[in-house]
């Protein structure tokens, strides 16, 4: 064996910690992972230019081997602004910001793969309307997380009152402006003054394909289904393996190919949400993200075997990662989100007791408090949606998705999670 490693991880999220923290590790003995974080009062998030300077002025003349991030933003950027800076494997940062910026993302799927990609427009927030676009659109941020500030709007007096609101406002100044600076500095494309953009609306079940690309060879790791809570747009779970047809997914394997190749990104791990409408039988791409799913890490270790952190460890060490498939002890799994439709206050959470009690009950459970007692949901990070609050996400796996679902209705109850309306 050589000589071990050391990989830099930086903007970290509670994925991370879960999985790094915990020792011994099993790649202990292969990698020094270096978990890296301001320590000088800088916000990665407003000043992320900032953060990419001084890490590599920490860390230029030390033995680092690779830099990683987990992160959506300003994570998987910075992470390959660095990388690129210290000469070490990564995606490009040209790459990575030409997945990131949604208007940039669809321009390039339009150019490579237009069955996949719905007509869409740039929009400022003075927009009354979308060129060449009828109502009812699809609006959302060239750049966001999951799907805050993203809804279907139906006329231009609506999308005129959306983009008008202060937290739209707020959202651009706070999140966008950093996103921009960056794409200023690194992104070998013209990326306009919009800060929004519309589509059209999709329909259809919704899956994300996770992949890596290795000396430019693209290889899919796997596909998650993703379960909303019935008539919103927040995710209840997400389901792996996915149970669309095989067919359907032999199409996202190409299409996910394709288009990873022409945008030229390479030497990472990347995932891809899609649209697959039956009635149709039209696959579209929802959005890329240049980065792994922590979320769905372990699901693919308890099905397969490998856990995608190992992949990105590989990767960022200039490795061809392998993969196991069905190799796990389980034969389904599911990243399931506890959330309120309600900003209530947080009366209860379950002590580190209680959650080790629901881990002997539910043996390879993962569970995950994003909340503290005696605060409001409104107050926390991780909102997810504007529709709901994500206040906690357990993951589990079973022998089938019956025994998943009773599985996770009684260790939720065991959670004991308390909510006050005051």
């Amino acid at each position: 064996m050589g000589a071990t490693r050391n990989i830099l991880v930086v903007d970290l999220n509670a994925w991370d910690r879960a999985h790094f923290m915990p020792t011994p590790a099993r790649w202990a003995k292969k990698y020094n992972v270096i978990l890296h974080e301001p320590d000088d009062g800088c916000d990665v998030t407003r000043d992320p230019l900032g953060f990419i300077d001084r890490t590599i002025d920490r860390f230029k003349r030390k033995p680092i081997h690779g830099v990683v991030s987990s992160s959506d933003f300003p994570g998987c950027i910075v992470a390959s602004a660095i990388a690129r800076e210290l000469r070490l494997p990564a995606p490009s940062p040209q790459s990575v910001l030409r997945c990131s910026h949604k208007y940039v993302s669809r321009l390039a799927q339009a150019e490579v793969v237009p069955e996949a990609t719905p007509r869409f427009a740039l929009l400022s927030t003075r927009s009354e309307a979308a060129a060449g676009l009828r109502f009812p659109l699809f609006v959302k941020p060239i750049k966001s997380w999951y799907s805050v500030l993203a809804r279907k709007v139906d006329s231009a007096a609506e999308l005129k009152s959306f983009l008008s609101q202060p937290t739209v406002k707020r959202f651009e100044r706070q999140f966008l402006r950093p996103f921009k600076r960056l794409a200023r500095r690194y992104a070998d494309f013209e990326a306009n003054g919009g800060s929004f953009i519309a589509e059209e609306v999709m329909h259809g079940s919704q899956a994300t394909l996770e992949g890596f690309v290795s000396d430019g060879e693209v290889e899919t790791i796997g596909i998650v289904d993703s379960v909303m809570y019935p008539g919103t747009m927040s995710f209840e779970r997400f389901e792996y393996p996915s149970s669309l047809p095989k067919r359907v997914q032999e199409r996202m394997r190409d299409l996910a190919a394709r288009v990873m190749k022409h945008i030229g990104y390479d030497n990472g791990i990347f995932n891809i949400e899609m649209f697959y409408d039956r009635a149709q039988n039209q696959v579209r791409i929802i959005e890329i993200n240049p980065r792994m799913a922590g979320q769905f890490a372990d699901l693919m270790e308890k099905v397969d075997g490998t856990n995608t952190y190992d992949l990105l460890l590989a990767l960022a060490s200039g490795e061809r990662p392998r993969l196991d498939r069905r190799k796990g002890a389980l034969k389904v799994a599911a990243s399931f989100a506890l959330r309120s439709f309600r900003d209530e206050m947080v009366a209860r959470v379950p002590d580190e007791a209680r959650i080790a009690r629901v881990k002997r009950l539910f043996p390879r459970t993962g569970v995950y408090v994003f909340v503290r007692e005696g605060q409001r949901l409104s107050e926390f990070e991780h909102q997810d949606d504007l529709d709901s609050y994500c206040y906690a996400v357990m993951n589990m796996g079973a022998e089938d998705r019956r025994s998943l679902v009773k599985a996770y209705r009684q260790a939720r109850q065991h959670l004991e999670f308390s909510f006050a309306a005051d």
